[in-house]
């Protein structure tokens, strides 16, 4: 069968949703893996795996990527973080993908930030660079080539990708390299994502949807999977989760 289940979820380091007190909610990695496990997906692709602690440290024993391996039995996965920097925020940080079939032939691309200035505890500070990965495996004994990808939140840097394009603009490099077919999936956190969905379209990536808002902080739609050519979506959904502050994005893809 040529079908395939994708599922895109900023998991926000396991920090379940609370409408009284977002930014105080507990942390939950059971939640996190049941929410995961229950769309029985092929292929996952994740965002803010870790938490990143004082002075931008990471866990050095990747506590959470250890229990999602242990709740995906039967997965091949990965797992990659931005360059180690001492100005990294204390918030969710690392790309991972999982996928049912082997994965292979791993790439990493960092996404240079602009310095732009903000106030952050009591401090000026200018934002950490982004990652890009990408990876190779097979459905239905067909190549097909994937990425994941976390952009900078400029809207919440009172700026725009649209006034700072690099980073957008490395990743549609990326993928016009990329062989056939690809696809790929992330938080690219554009608070105005009809620029973003034609960019990728000049590129030959759609989106399997751009109507839903994926985050539950404010209505924008900042999570996608853009399917590249030799493939076609069948079926979509945004399901509303308590699980992150994002919502997960199901799509079943199937090749043409």
């Amino acid at each position: 069968m040529s079908a395939f289940r994708v599922v895109q979820f900023n998991m926000q380091y396991g920090q379940v949703w609370n409408d009284d007190d977002p930014d105080g909610a507990p942390v939950n990695l059971f939640e996190t893996c049941r929410e995961i496990r229950r769309h029985n997906a092929d292929i996952i692709l994740l965002q803010e795996v870790e938490h990143v602690g004082p002075d931008g440290m990471r866990p050095a024993s990747q506590p959470n990527y250890q229990r999602l391996q242990s709740a995906l039995k039967g997965y091949d996965s990965v797992l990659a973080f931005p360059r180690p920097d001492p100005r990294e925020l204390p918030f969710g940080t690392g790309l991972a993908i999982f996928s049912r079939t082997a994965l292979h032939d791993f790439e990493r691309h960092e996404l240079p930030s602009p310095p732009i200035p903000f106030t952050f505890g009591g401090g000026e500070r200018t934002p950490t660079d982004r990652l890009m990965i990408g990876v190779t495996t097979q459905v239905a004994g067909r190549r097909l080539r994937l990425f994941n990808t976390h952009l900078l939140a400029f809207f919440m840097l009172n700026s725009s990708s649209e006034l700072h394009p690099g980073q957008r603009r490395r990743v549609v490099e990326i993928l016009r390299q990329a062989p056939e077919p690809a696809l790929i999936g992330g938080d690219f956190n554009v608070s105005r994502h009809a620029p973003l969905v034609e960019q990728m379209g000049e590129a030959g990536f759609a989106p399997v949807q751009a109507a839903v808002p994926t985050w539950r902080r404010r209505p924008y739609v900042l999570d996608h999977i853009f399917l590249g050519r030799g493939l076609r979506c069948i079926s979509h959904a945004v399901v509303e989760t308590q699980a992150s502050d994002h919502h997960v994005l199901v799509a079943d893809v199937e090749f043409t």
